[in-house]
């Protein structure tokens, strides 16, 4: 989802987590299907972010293997509010590398809360 977000701020909380602020492009195409409208944050789009921005910090390329505890708890409707804050916080162990989110409004609303697995894998592109 090429240009779906830009990133506004990355803060380095300590050595596994970070904190990172992104605009959502409330023009960007995936919200005329999603809803014309009345736009909505697609979940996969939300999980997508989460994988971009891991792969950049981590300076390595991810391939998902499992989400568990995957809670959407408010809607991101971009025209309305089109920031996010993610937390993440990461842990590895051999190949694999686990990825705890909560994903933010500013005000501290949660949006999404989820743990992910990836896979380490080679990087094949640049993300946003």
């Amino acid at each position: 989802m090429p240009n779906l977000y830009q990133v506004l701020k990355k803060e380095v909380v300590d050595e596994t987590t970070i904190s990172v602020t992104v605009e959502v492009d409330k023009n960007h195409q995936v919200f005329e299907g999603h809803f014309p409208e009345n736009p909505v944050m697609p979940g996969v789009c939300m999980l997508q972010v989460i994988k971009e921005l891991s792969e950049t910090h981590l300076e390595t390329g991810l391939f998902l293997q499992k989400l568990s505890n995957v809670k959407f708890t408010s809607v991101m409707n971009p025209q309305v509010r089109p920031q996010l804050v993610l937390n993440l916080t990461f842990s590895k162990k051999n190949n694999e590398i686990t990825v705890k989110n909560t994903s933010t409004f500013p005000n501290g609303t949660v949006v999404l809360k989820c743990n992910a697995i990836f896979v380490q894998t080679k990087r094949v592109h640049e993300t946003a």
